[in-house]
């Protein structure tokens, strides 16, 4: 396996992502931020955030399988989700990552980064994800 995934002593252990991934493959693998389209560009989870991520975490899944690539390449994720979500959105992403994870078969989450956004390319998006992944 290209990717070590480490949760360093002295930094707090979060179930949802690891807080290090080493990669030592020979490709990396760039996927564009992928939102809660399906693949006929419909809409998937209008208003429903776990119903977003999950939809953009398989979509990320998508793209990574064209390449010769999966989910468990992935060394980083990046997340812009909208800033004015409600309180309750942690739990809700949650929900939905792991709904994804399970499906694309990953049982050690990538770092990621979660960044709040003013707003994404189309009002109705809550979420974007975006991935780089290494492979031998």
């Amino acid at each position: 396996m290209a990717i070590t995934f480490v949760n360093p002593e002295g930094l707090p252990k979060v179930d949802i992502y690891r807080q290090v991934s080493v990669a030592t493959g020979s490709k990396t693998v760039f996927v564009a931020g992928q939102v809660a389209r399906d693949a006929d560009g419909g809409k998937v989870g209008e208003g429903d955030l776990a119903a977003q991520v999950e939809q953009a975490y398989l979509n990320v899944g998508t793209a990574l399988a064209e390449v010769g690539a999966s989910f468990t390449d992935v060394a980083k994720l990046n997340v812009y989700y909208r800033a004015d979500l409600p309180g309750d959105m942690m739990s809700q992403f949650v929900e939905g990552a792991g709904r994804a994870l399970a499906k694309l078969g990953v049982t050690t989450p990538p770092p990621l980064t979660g960044i709040g956004v003013a707003a994404l390319a189309e009002p109705d998006m809550l979420v974007e994800v975006e991935a780089t992944a290494v492979i031998d």
